[in-house]
């Protein structure tokens, strides 16, 4: 049994490293830069009231790029990149697998980098399949109905809580990566010049903690409409912006957060010329 798992482990750190692979991921990191791109700029527009009708979110920034010349073949080439990236996460929780048995430090690294993997690879396929449903349809998701739907499951009212406690960890610890420079274990800027590397940190000081502001919104509006048993509040990203907006200076707020939000998505462009090395 224990060979079958070194085989497998094996098999995928083979093709975690394959060059295809690695392409496709880059090409899905420069595709996820773009999304964040787009968000921060309805985010902007939401801001300054020049809104086009979409939603400030993933689906709302894939909306954008469907409507532009060449925007669907463009989703297309985005999903498949996010799939990629995807695969290139599976493979690296089969290559944490063998330090999962062991003890101490080492078996803490296992876990921490398998759970961060798996978030990763949910993450990007829910994209991709965003992506797709976009290029095929020119529709949006539907996110808010369906976290909404879920106060109609047994149980289903604690469910949005936990999950809004969750979405508020994860924001918080984008934060905190932020602050504490974390992101730079990353990317691999042993070939890069000191001002790429001084550029490269100033975006990661700015992005990940943006983005974690507006995640830990999005989880505190969840939890208020559990608290509150108010489906209506149950919002995603569009109502955590709308919701900052409403705040006093609001419009600055909104602003910065855009303005990080868009040095996030130029840091996946740079994760993409300097990927990690693990």
């Amino acid at each position: 049994m224990s060979g079958t798992t070194g085989r497998a482990a094996g098999a995928a750190g083979r093709a975690g490293d394959s060059d295809a692979l690695e392409h496709l991921a880059r090409v899905g990191l420069i595709a996820y830069g773009v999304v964040h791109l787009l968000l921060a700029w309805l985010a902007l527009q939401l801001a300054w009231g020049g809104g086009s009708g979409e939603s400030a979110d993933q689906a709302g920034a894939l909306a954008t790029l469907a409507e532009q010349p060449l925007g669907r073949p463009l989703l297309w080439l985005l999903a498949v990149g996010l799939v990629a990236l995807a695969a290139w996460q599976a493979a690296e929780v089969l290559r944490w697998r063998s330090p999962l048995s062991s003890s101490g430090d080492a078996r803490k690294k296992a876990l921490e980098k398998t759970v961060k993997s798996v978030a990763k690879a949910v993450l990007y396929l829910v994209l991709a399949v965003l992506a797709v449903r976009t290029a095929t349809s020119g529709g949006s998701s539907g996110g808010q109905q369906s976290a909404a739907g879920v106060f109609g499951w047994p149980a289903g009212r604690w469910l949005v809580a936990l999950v809004g406690l969750v979405v508020i960890g994860v924001g918080a610890y984008l934060v905190h990566k932020g602050v504490s420079k974390r992101f730079l274990e990353e990317v691999e800027l042993g070939s890069a010049s000191p001002q790429t590397t001084r550029l490269v940190t100033r975006l990661g000081q700015v992005g990940f903690p943006a983005k974690g502001v507006a995640l830990g919104v999005v989880g505190g509006l969840l939890v208020y409409a559990a608290v509150t048993f108010d489906p209506a509040r149950a919002t995603g990203l569009d109502g955590a912006l709308r919701t900052i907006l409403g705040a006093p200076f609001g419009r600055v707020l909104l602003t910065l957060v855009a303005v990080g939000i868009a040095a996030f998505g130029a840091y996946c462009f740079v994760r993409a010329r300097y990927p990690e090395r693990t």
